[in-house]
């Protein structure tokens, strides 16, 4: 990719020379790892009140993991999903979605462009992920002042950071009844000398998924059986290689991603998706007096997919390249405060073109460039651990200069304060204050076209202000014992809040209106917003012998003010899980009820109903020869309800699968 070279790009070319003339031939003891890797404070889980998270890892991921990142995610505390059917479905976070959820990729912008629309997949896998984090509050800080309804950080230790001296590694091969699905992973690690070693690999493939009734409500006249093109096909390879010593690591990381899945509208279309990616990442121990060590990264994304027709007639390319670069100083405790101070880059080029003509018929080519500096702290007053950061950053948008459209630059300032106040052992009641600017993205400045798998005639507004969001939250925890509970409420108001709002009128692909045109035309408009809600959860016992139980409740509610509701919001949940472990085996039982979700926006019309989902799961483990077997059994959806999303574009048409059983075999080594 012809990137130029950004003040980021020569910052880190130059900490590599340093790295080159300070490292030395020594072998290295291994390098700690941290539970929370998104945290450059904290590594425990129990800590993040001031960033509320949620760390899925071993075999609770496992167990989780689904066709998509947001169906992967969507059980958990404060998350939904935006469900474009199997293929693409992105988390949502208390009902913020797009631009305002960051998804990253150890650490970095996975640089798809799922962000853009809902029908466009996240690039980034869960079979091979080591863990996956959601992340808010002080530390998001770190990631992008846009981020005011979290992060989402997908962790798959392609760069190793510690020698193993023996190989290890897990694969998997699971089927499913539902789409008839045959999926394997793997992931090996070793080392050769002081050069650790990394390769992991995913391979899917389902047909149009089963659904209870029919694909429009209470219409015998849709489809049945199955949901027309709802199909998936994806695979990926990965390979990582660090060079590990005292000093710390520098590594490399190459990756490729093939996707193929179905756009389950009346069209029948579909995307092929590709993306390259290449990283670098390091850490230099003791770099300069003071500070305990200088953490580097750089990613370079080549990706690039084409929304055809159900003949497989190409209809509009999409291409996202993009470099991102970071560093981050991290220093032990000044007068009691401890924390990181960073600086990041990107570089990204994008353009959504006619296949037949390679006109720019839906968002123009443009050029994005930001640069940012940030500091996150934290420091101990007496039973209050206080954390704080702030960001500031500069973005231009810059459109191809022959379409007459104007540059744009933002200025955005974001900060946020927390603190958690541990007034008995073990029990904490926290509260967090943040502000945060976001630039408006590409397509809502610059869209002025026709999207054929969204239907949609998207039109931008190049005036746009930047959007700025105030929020507040309170917390109560106990995160000691057998018995375990935590309460969330948030308040967040946005000024300047950017949704597509639809009058419902019919246009042509020119954007002429038309009754029986195949487009409905979307304003991308601005207005003040408020997003308030709560979260709840109680548990018992649940890393323990014998048995856990755990309740939760999640609601959010997201209006305009004096105009109703936002769009897409997600339903009032509450859900109920049993487990039992004894020796080899584990059992589970979920339950997950979700309410009727009639708080529509003004331009909507559809009320999605209530629905309870059942789910199961069964596995033994045990040893054999060197290694661990893990034979499992899950049946998700068992009541086979009509479920539907009200937080899917295509809920009136595209239920949830329905009763799928699930059968695999792991292995570890």
């Amino acid at each position: 990719m012809a990137f130029q070279r950004t003040l980021m790009t020569s910052a880190i070319l130059a900490v590599f020379a340093q790295f080159n003339t300070t490292a030395h031939a020594e072998s290295a003891p291994p390098i700690n790892t941290v539970t929370v890797t998104s945290n450059p404070i904290s590594n425990d889980e129990s800590m993040q009140v001031l960033t509320p998270a949620k760390v899925l890892s071993g075999p609770e991921l496992k167990a989780k993991v689904g066709t998509s990142l947001g169906d992967t995610l969507s059980g958990e505390l404060g998350v939904s999903a935006s469900g474009f059917g199997a293929g693409a479905s992105r988390p949502i976070i208390r009902g913020l979605e797009g631009p305002r959820v960051k998804i990253l990729q150890n650490g970095m912008g996975v640089a798809d462009v799922s962000s853009l629309s809902n029908d466009h997949a996240v690039a980034s896998e869960s079979a091979t992920a080591q863990q996956i984090e959601i992340l808010r509050g002080p530390a998001a800080l770190l990631y992008g002042s846009g981020a005011i309804g979290g992060l989402v950080n997908v962790i798959d230790n392609r760069i190793p950071n510690i020698l193993n001296k023996q190989i290890t590694g897990e694969a998997e091969i699971r089927f499913g009844a539902v789409n008839q699905e045959k999926s394997a992973s793997f992931s090996i690690d070793g080392s050769s000398g002081v050069v650790g070693l990394h390769v992991d690999g995913s391979s899917r493939s389902t047909i149009d998924y089963k659904i209870p009734g029919n694909t429009e409500l209470n219409n015998p006249a849709s489809a049945s059986g199955r949901l027309p093109t709802s199909f998936t096909r994806e695979s990926t390879l990965a390979v990582g290689a660090s060079v590990i010593q005292s000093w710390g690591y520098f590594g490399v990381g190459l990756q490729t991603l093939n996707d193929h899945y179905g756009i389950p509208t009346a069209e029948r279309s579909f995307i092929d998706l590709k993306q390259n990616r290449l990283d670098l990442d390091g850490l230099l121990n003791s770099p300069i007096t003071g500070f305990d060590s200088l953490k580097y990264k750089l990613s370079a994304t080549d990706y690039q997919h084409s929304e055809k027709a159900e003949n497989g007639t190409a209809i509009t390319n999409f291409k996202n390249q993009m470099l991102e670069s970071r560093i981050l100083l991290s220093h032990p405790a000044w007068a009691g405060w401890q924390g990181s101070w960073g600086l990041q880059s990107e570089q990204v080029k994008f353009s959504a073109l006619s296949a037949s003509t390679g006109r720019a018929d839906t968002v123009p080519p443009t050029k994005s460039t930001s640069l940012a500096a940030f500091v996150v702290e934290q420091k101990q007053f007496g039973d209050v651990l206080a954390s704080s950061g702030v960001r500031i950053e500069n973005v231009n948008r810059t459109p191809d200069a022959s379409t007459g459209l104007i540059a744009r630059e933002f200025n955005l300032f974001s900060a946020s304060l927390g603190g958690l106040w541990e007034f008995n052992k073990g029990y904490g009641a926290g509260l967090s204050l943040s502000w945060a600017q976001r630039a408006p993205a590409t397509e809502e400045l610059y869209s002025a076209g026709p999207h054929e798998s969204t239907a949609t005639f998207d039109i931008g507004n190049v005036n746009m202000k930047k959007e700025a969001s105030r929020n507040i939250e309170l917390s109560l925890q106990k995160t000691h014992g057998l018995l375990r509970w935590k309460i969330n409420a948030f308040l967040n108001k946005v000024n300047n809040y950017v949704y597509g709002h639809s009058d419902g009128t019919k246009v042509d692909e020119e954007g002429i209106a038309s009754p029986d045109a195949e487009f409905t035309r979307r304003n991308w408009s601005q207005a003040a917003a408020s997003i308030r809600g709560g979260e709840a959860e109680i548990s018992y016992n649940l890393l323990g012998e014998g048995l856990s139980l755990r309740a939760f409740a999640d609601t959010s509610r997201g209006t305009i003010d004096n105009q109703g509701s936002l769009p897409l919001q997600p339903a009032t949940r509450t859900g109920f899980d049993i487990g039992y472990k004894e020796g080899a085996w584990r059992a589970g039982i979920d339950v997950l009820r979700a309410q009727r979700q009639d708080r529509l926006a003004s331009f909507e019309s559809f009320v999605t109903p209530a629905y309870t989902k059942l789910d199961a799961s069964l596995t033994y483990t045990h040893p054999y020869e060197r290694a661990q077997l893990t034979w499992f059994l899950m049946a998700k959806n068992l009541l086979n309800q009509d479920i539907r999303l009200s937080t899917s574009v295509l809920k009136e048409s595209v239920p949830q699968p329905g009763r799928n059983v699930m059968g695999g075999v792991r292995v570890s080594f």
